[in-house]
């Protein structure tokens, strides 16, 4: 895959967030309850998988390394129920930016502690200034949006 195409699918993936949470924030006020949303999301998003595995003819899965990995590879799951459930409560209340901003910034700071300490299972990378400059500077972008 070429720099320019991942950048691209990059740019749309972070296109789908803001929406993901948008409309996910709508379905828990139809559905009268947030875990509501986050459960029929979950669906949704289990079918679309599905469907596309199909597509592709995706192998079965290894079922048996799957018991030998480690305890933290189920945090995806999690992390995505937690993700979800707390976009859909809180988007209404800080609009899409500030919600999207705050996330940036949490990914960003988690992201040189994982780097920096190598966690789960990645490569250790320590920080640079270049690093350390820019996540400030999203940091900075995002305190001075959300004052507005």
């Amino acid at each position: 895959m070429s720099l320019l195409i991942a950048i691209a699918l990059s740019l749309l993936a972070g296109f789908a967030v803001p929406l993901q949470a948008g409309s996910n924030a709508r379905l828990g006020v139809i559905l009268g309850h947030p875990f509501w949303a986050t459960v029929i999301s979950l669906l949704v998003s289990g079918l679309a998988i599905a469907l596309l595995m199909l597509i592709v003819k995706v192998p079965r899965p290894n079922l048996v390394a799957l018991s030998a990995g480690p305890w933290w590879i189920w945090l995806g799951g999690v992390a995505g129920v937690f993700y979800i459930t707390v976009a859909l409560m809180v988007v209404p209340r800080l609009g899409a930016l500030n919600f999207i901003m705050a996330v940036v910034v949490g990914q960003l700071m988690i992201s040189l502690l994982m780097d920096y300490f190598g966690l789960l299972g990645l490569p250790r990378h320590p920080p640079s200034l270049q690093k350390i400059l820019g996540v400030s500077v999203v940091l900075a972008g995002f305190i001075i949006a959300s004052r507005g």
